[in-house]
């Protein structure tokens, strides 16, 4: 996809977040692997008010280039794009049930065997920094070590994929984890599946791939 391909196709993106209920408002930011930097929303703009020309082009040594500044937590999008060949888009969201877990600082364990599609057996929950800091990108990273998703202790969620459709269709299956996994902790103590079930599991999407597809 060219350049105004992916402007476009971010501003869609920030779209359907919040049309599904996985953001509110102005929370979230999503970016996009482009050239030898990437592309990211900017700074405190409504989605609905933004148009191809309003995403900034951010080089990875920090330096952005656009009509605007770009999105406050651009260091955690540029610092998991560099560390990440595997992964080309970002998207970062408020959603309700997963954040209500983050803020509880609750890691999603192995409830469900659709865990692995975020890469493991579990989804981390990394500790809490300020928005927008070095040390938080450096707890986002830890939490994503061979991982495509995490939670934010009192913040929020990041997934990760290939592409930009990929990366959203994880959030999908994030929040929806999360929303499973608080309902079940409402009634008792979930019951977890063991390493040897989820190692069975996450041999088996390696093999098909789900979801995360090119």
């Amino acid at each position: 996809m060219n350049e105004q391909g992916l402007r476009s196709t971010i501003i869609k993106t920030c779209l359907a977040m919040n049309a599904s209920g996985l953001n509110q408002g102005m929370a979230g930011n999503v970016s996009v692997r482009f050239g030898d930097g990437l592309l990211i929303t900017p700074s405190a703009m409504p989605y609905d008010q933004m148009k191809p020309e309003d995403i900034v082009l951010l080089h990875m040594g920090g330096t952005a280039q656009g009509l605007h500044t770009p999105s406050s937590e651009w260091r955690f999008h540029r610092d998991i794009l560099a560390a990440r060949p595997d992964i080309n888009a970002v998207v970062h969201t408020h959603a309700t049930y997963a954040t209500m877990l983050a803020l509880l600082a609750k890691p999603i364990p192995a409830v469900h065997y659709m865990v692995t599609v975020a890469g493991g057996k579990d989804i981390r929950c990394c500790p809490y920094a300020t928005f927008g800091s070095q040390e938080l990108s450096d707890y986002v990273l830890e939490a994503l070590d061979e991982r495509f998703a995490c939670l934010m202790a009192h913040h929020g969620m990041i997934a990760c994929g290939a592409s930009l459709d990929k990366a959203l269709w994880l959030a999908r299956e994030v929040e929806t984890l999360a929303h499973q996994y608080w309902g079940a902790l409402q009634i008792g103590t979930p019951k977890t599946l063991t390493d040897t079930q989820m190692d069975q599991v996450l041999k088996k999407m390696k093999t098909c791939k789900y979801g995360r597809e090119s």
